[in-house]
Formats: C-alpha cells, structure tokens, sequence
C-alpha cells in the first residue's frame, strides 16, 4: 500500500498565499544565489571539576536573528539567538548540566539518543519552569554517536523545537577517530530544518497544521539560510541532522557524485557503503564522508521522494573545495568492532499499531500511565504497524536494528545502529531493540512519533526499566509520584 498522499485530503489551508494541504510544492531548485557563509555551531567547552566531572551550562533565552539581511526574527535559542551549541564530549566521560530556562514559559531539555537513567532524559516528567535551572547528570555509556538536544514538552514540543531550541551533542571514541575529526574543518555539523516566514521577516508558527505538521518553504542550515561552505581538505565528513518537525529529506548531490555512509543514528556502521542518495525522517541522524578534488562546486541537495513528507525538493548547501585541497588519508574499510547485540530465540515480542487520529494501541498519551514494563539488560522484538498517515518511531535510552520492512530487509543505509525509523503508510517494520542496565521503576521513558504534531496530538507511550521479577515496584498510577513532579 502506497503512502497516503496529502492531496487526497478534503481540508486546505492557505500560508503566504500558498494554497495547498500542509506543505505547497514550490522547489528553490535553481533559486539560490547561495551568499551567506554557512555557520559552524561552537563547540561548548566545560569546566571540570576536581572529580573529572565536566559541567556544561546552557541556557535556554529569547532573542532576535537575521536570517534575512535588514530584517530581525524574533527566535528562541541556547546560549544564543537561535539553535544552541555544539556539546562534544568521550565515551566514559561524567558529564552535568545547568539548564537554565530564561524563554518565559515552562520547557524541558531531552537529550535524543542518549544512553542514561530516565530520571536525567529530559522528558515531559522533567520540566524546566521558567526562570529555574535543571541540573541532570550521567556518564556517556554507550558508542560513538552523532546525537542532539532538543524540547520535549507534551503537547507544545512543536512549538519550541520550531523556534530553534535544538543542538548537536557528538560522543566521541577511539573507533570513531579513524574518520575525519577535525570540528569545523573536516568534521561538519549540518542541522537541516525547513520554516515558513512572513514578510517581515518573521517565522509563521502554524505548527498544528495537519495531517503532519507545519512544512515549510525556506530551509535553514544551521541556521543559515541560502549557505556556502568552502572545503580545504578532500576528505569531509558531515554530520546530518533531521532537525524538522515533520518534513523528511532525500540528501544527495546535484552532481549526483557518490559518498560514504559511516554512521546511523546510534553508532558507526561495520563497514561503510557507498550511497548516491539517503532518506533521513525527522529527528534521524546519520554520517557520510564526501570526496572531493581541487576546484569542486557541488550542491547538497534533497530530492522528491514517494511519501506524503518528502514530496518536494529542496537546494540546501553549495560546497566549493578550494583549489589547494590537503590530502586526507582515505577511511578505513572496518569502522568499528562493536559487537551486535543478538536477538534471543524466545525474544519477547511487542505490537504497536500507530492510527491515523495520533494513537498508538487505540490510546492517546497519559502523563499518569505506564503502558509498557521493560527488563533491563534485554533484547526485545518492537513490531510497529502503520495504519494512518506517514509516521516515524523513536525511543528513549535504546538502540535497534531493524529486522525488516513488510517482511523484508531494510533499505542498506538502515541496517546500522538506529533509534528513530520512518514507518510509511501502511507498513509494518519490526525491531530488535536493545535495553541498557539503568532502571527505575518511578521514571518512565518515551516511545512515539517524532513527526512533532503527531506527538504532541498523543501519539506517545511511556515505558518503565526495572529489574526481572520486581514489576510490583512500578506504581499504578503517577500523577502522586513525587519523584515525577516538576523540577
């Protein structure tokens, strides 16, 4: 069964005199002068203390940005106007953070892929009340990864990663320094997020707009709109974040010149393999290496694809390589020698059936209801059913490998480390999903859409990580569990 596509809906809306259902079909193929030279997020250095503990501080304010020259945005941002910083850290570090909420209004700060005990995740138990700090704190336990930060509010996550609440956070290893690591050279960090603006300059926030949510017609690239990058080594690796709230990406290059897939989501790939073309859906990560040679202009591109949520096609990044390129030594042929995790004969098996009215299981998001009991130190096997519109899964402390797609193997760019998966219409994707050792029966962890609409609509579950045999510890009910109150 194809995707449901928006044109079969019955409601219209109209946005900067676009009609159409909730994305218009204009491309900037062929628009884009590319004048304003890509910017880099900083790395956020911390202090450490006399324990090793390094301590970030990150706070969360309002501001103005020029995204557009003589013309002032009102933006959210992290220890800026807009976006936040790039954390950066090894495995085995002790990391802690001030989180600081300085916008007005109650937020959270979730940490997207992260490895760690539910009670720092971030989630909508943990919310920042305005004008307070939040001081989560763990060690990174888990392998090499491109990551991010963003909001996770129930019901206005939308709202406040379209702002531009959202940052990149990198763990680094020693497997994963055999590729280009150089931070701002050869090591680039792209953040890809689509908005709609007004006239003035203005970000329009029309992020309920359905079936999928607000899809825009200008893309930011770490919030720089219409950039360049200029390129002095021939080895480059970029960092891809689907930082959108519901548009996917088909990433590829006007030239159609071919790159190496290093990483998912989760971690490095055994191997890497030589693509021309990759779909990333909101909140998905991956890493690719391009080769380049003296005098090359390319243009980093999405394509058209097949799904309600990737229908148009966008021209996002101009790369020039400079006409003196340093030799980079090639990547090697095996990246990592982590060990797969292997799925138990007598896995347990659990169904999710996602509908279109933003329901998993026929049940809405309950902020008092545990919906699912996980043992730590597991492998389970996750099917998902899509039975409404487009939709994508993404869960909390836990990385998987995807089994299958209707029974069959997973496209070859989604057979790495994962923790977010595009599930298109009509589909059933089944995962092994591997669980950590941080239990606490009190603080639950998400599952749920990442098209942000979707999940703010109540297409989201909570699940609990306790130890076999004490499921009584898990209480019936949260809304008096002290340890889930506000911080």
């Amino acid at each position: 069964m194809k995707s449901l596509k928006c044109f079969i809906l019955l409601s219209t809306v109209t946005i900067m005199g676009l009609t159409g259902c909730n994305t218009d079909y204009t491309s900037n193929i062929g628009k884009q002068p590319f004048t304003n030279i890509l910017n880099i997020p900083e790395i956020l250095e911390p202090t450490i203390d006399e324990n090793g503990v390094k301590h970030f501080a990150l706070t969360m304010q309002e501001g103005t940005t020029e995204f557009f020259k003589g013309k002032q945005t009102k933006t959210w941002g992290i220890n800026g106007s807009y976006l936040g910083p790039t954390i950066r850290v090894e495995r085995g570090d002790q990391v802690a953070f001030d989180v600081t909420n300085n916008i007005g209004e109650p937020s959270t700060l979730h940490w997207h892929g992260m490895h760690l005990p539910a009670e720092m995740d971030g989630g909508p138990h943990q919310m920042i009340e305005a004008g307070s700090t939040w001081e989560p704190y763990w060690t990174i336990n888990q392998p090499a990864a491109t990551t991010w930060y963003h909001p996770h509010l129930h019901g206005k996550t939308a709202l406040h990663v379209y702002r531009e609440l959202a940052g990149m956070f990198i763990i680094v290893d020693e497997e994963s320094k055999s590729l280009p690591s150089n931070y701002g050279v050869n090591d680039i960090p792209l953040i890809i997020q689509d908005k709609l603006f007004s006239e003035d300059g203005n970000l329009i926030e029309k992020t309920d707009i359905e079936p999928f949510g607000l899809m825009g017609n200008t893309i930011l690239v770490n919030g720089t709109y219409d950039p360049y990058l200029e390129v002095k080594e021939s080895q480059i690796r970029f960092r891809l974040l689907n930082g959108s709230n519901a548009r996917a990406y088909h990433f590829g290059f006007d030239d159609g010149r071919t790159f190496q897939l290093v990483a998912n989501d989760a971690g490095l790939l055994d191997s890497p393999i030589e693509l021309d073309q990759m779909m990333l859906s909101p909140g998905e990560r991956a890493e690719i290496v391009v080769s380049f040679e003296p005098g090359d202009e390319t243009i980093f591109r999405s394509f058209k694809g097949e799904n309600g949520i990737d229908q148009n096609e966008f021209e996002l990044l101009k790369i020039v390589a400079s006409d003196n390129l340093k030799e980079t030594k090639e990547i090697p042929k095996i990246l990592t020698k982590e060990q797969k995790s292997e799925v138990p004969t007598n896995a347990k098996v659990r169904t999710f059936e996602l509908t279109m009215d933003s329901k998993i299981n026929g049940k809405a998001m309950d902020m008092n209801r545990i919906d699912e009991v996980v043992h730590a130190n597991t492998t389970e096997i996750w099917e998902i059913t899509n039975r409404g519109w487009d939709h994508n899964f993404h869960i909390h402390d836990a990385a998987f490998r995807i089994l299958d797609i209707n029974g069959e193997l997973p496209p070859i760019y989604e057979r790495g480390r994962k923790d977010t998966v595009f599930i298109p219409s009509g589909s059933t994707v089944r995962i092994a999903v591997q669980f950590g050792e941080n239990t606490n029966p009190s603080f639950p962890l998400m599952y749920h859409c990442h098209l942000l609409l979707h999940e703010d609509e109540g297409m989201m579950g909570q699940f609990v990580i306790v130890e076999p045999r004490t499921e009584d510890e898990v209480p019936k009910n949260l809304h008096n569990n002290e340890h889930n109150q506000h911080h």
